[in-house]
């Protein structure tokens, strides 16, 4: 029989790379797609030698050919940390925007099902806490975040009018933040920043007053939750992470008795329209996929840190 065939954008980046290593596992062929922006061959490098792997150095703005069948289409090209989107925002908005055109027309072509990696910043700075799937989000579409946060709902939109208007298959999967080997270390996000700077003994940089919270999922569970969906009937937005909420100042204190480095904080004005608080209501993950993540933080950050050892 004929290997089922998926095309994974942003195959190189760290969700993207791991999605590769599950659907090899899986018994797949897979085409990782990547422009190599953010993303990074050394992550993908150990899959070249695989027959039932491609890659194709590509930006999913400009118009997307892959010959042959395609069954899935896992959408996860698009810059998703502050430092980048910031630096590259009307690529954030293209990719998220004319990629997902594209990529849609691709699958529409295809027959291919399609899921697209939305986030939780489609919630903003939530006045509904945990946030559900209906809640509609408070976003500042003018801010400096603006640049991700509406491009990922223009995502979602155009996402469910090919679904409604064609009938595509389409799956939506709400990122909560997400943890685990392959991060970049300049990645900006808190969790790379306060690892590197324990293992350098520099002081842990804190936007604000460190109350601000977060909830943070291990790779492995998120990439779980995904292929769930992406095999499941459910066409609506889904939320996939951990609920285990805590504060970024507590945060900094589990970083640091991690790597058993004196705590050394380091207080900075706290960035325009940054959340101050996230954690995902999972219900619906756990209803409809039978989900619900499985590492706990200590044992995430455990083998998370190992691999920061080894590249810091």
């Amino acid at each position: 029989m004929t290997k089922k065939r998926v095309l994974i954008t942003g195959g190189a980046g760290f969700l993207g790379s791991h999605l590769c290593d599950r659907f090899i596992r899986e018994g797949y062929h897979v085409i990782a797609m990547d422009n190599l922006i953010t993303g990074d061959l050394s992550n993908i490098e150990h899959l070249f030698r695989l027959e039932e792997f491609e890659f194709y150095h590509h930006d999913v703005s400009k118009y997307v050919f892959v010959p042959g069948h395609l069954d899935y289409i896992l959408h996860f090209a698009s810059p998703a940390s502050p430092i980048d989107y910031l630096r590259i925002p009307i690529q954030t908005l293209k990719v998220g925007s004319l990629g997902t055109h594209n990529l849609l027309g691709l699958a529409k072509n295809k027959g291919a099902r399609m899921l697209i990696a939305s986030t939780s910043e489609v919630y903003g700075d939530p006045e509904v806490h945990p946030q559900v799937e209906e809640y509609w989000g408070n976003v500042n579409p003018v801010g400096p975040r603006g640049c991700y946060d509406e491009a990922k709902r223009f995502q979602e939109a155009m996402t469910m009018a090919y679904h409604m208007h064609h009938g595509l298959e389409t799956r939506i999967v709400r990122i909560f933040n997400t943890y685990g080997p392959r991060m970049r270390l300049d990645d900006g996000r808190v969790l790379p920043a306060f690892i590197t700077q324990a293992l350098r003994g520099e002081e842990l940089s804190i936007f604000g007053d460190g109350s601000q919270t977060r909830s943070f999922c291990y790779v492995d569970d998120l990439i779980e939750g995904i292929y769930r969906l992406l095999l499941s009937d459910y066409p609506l937005p889904v939320n996939v992470g951990n609920p285990d909420e805590i504060t970024i100042k507590e945060f900094a204190e589990e970083i640091c008795n991690l790597t058993g480095v004196p705590l050394k904080l380091g207080y900075q004005p706290l960035p325009k329209d940054d959340p101050q608080k996230r954690r995902p209501d999972i219900s619906k993950a756990k209803e409809i996929l039978g989900w619900e993540p499985q590492v706990s933080r200590s044992e995430g950050l455990k083998r998370t840190l190992e691999y920061f050892k080894q590249h810091v």
